[in-house]
């Protein structure tokens, strides 16, 4: 599961050497950030057959109204109606700096790629009432992320950007392999009162 990440303050130089062509919004954003579900971030997509810098909200409005869905099961993903469509034609990338995971005790832990400073997690977006979101994929936790939690991001590397966006058969190869490994910079661990306070 990925439920925040961040963004740091010279994200936008990173996707701009990525990309070909890049939005207004995408060339206007600054500064660093946590990025939360139902905010706006930087995205990478595919315009024919370029690759594009834009800004898309994260998570899809979630069934009746209810809530957001912002993290897709990679494994199922074909198979949901929410997500068919979007995993078919519309698979997007989403640069981060790193992203936090919670254990079961509610401490914080921060993932990185080691020697990497962007991320690129696999989405997909859909258009909801004229306005652009997506969501991140998610696949089963490797050895470094088991102990916090059973789901971690579907990370690519960074040449595996254009495969994921434009060829379906080359995003499912992708699917199929193992996680990445990442690396746990830091853990917050949440203060606890003594069970006898006088």
């Amino acid at each position: 599961m990925c439920g925040r990440y961040y963004i740091d303050e010279d994200m936008v130089e990173e996707i701009l050497k990525v990309v070909r062509y890049a939005d207004r919004r995408l060339r206007e954003w600054r500064g660093a950030r946590d990025v939360y579900p139902n905010q706006a971030a930087p995205v990478v997509t595919g315009r024919e057959e370029e690759l594009s810098g834009e800004i898309f909200v994260w998570g899809f409005p979630g069934y009746q109204g209810k809530g957001v869905v912002f993290n897709a099961r990679q494994e199922s993903a074909y198979e949901k109606k929410m997500f068919r469509g979007s995993m078919e034609q519309r698979r997007c990338v989403i640069p981060v700096s790193s992203f936090y995971e919670w254990d079961r005790h509610k401490n914080k832990f921060t993932f990185t790629r080691d020697g990497n400073r962007v991320m690129y997690l696999a989405g997909c977006y859909n258009s909801y009432q004229g306005e652009e979101r997506f969501v991140i994929l998610t696949d089963e936790a490797n050895a470094c992320m088991k102990p916090v939690h059973d789901r971690m991001p579907l990370v690519l590397e960074r040449e595996e950007i254009r495969d994921w966006i434009f060829s379906r058969e080359k995003a499912a190869v992708i699917q199929k392999r193992k996680s990445l490994d990442l690396q746990r910079v830091s853990g917050y661990y949440q203060e606890r009162l003594p069970l006898d306070v006088r």
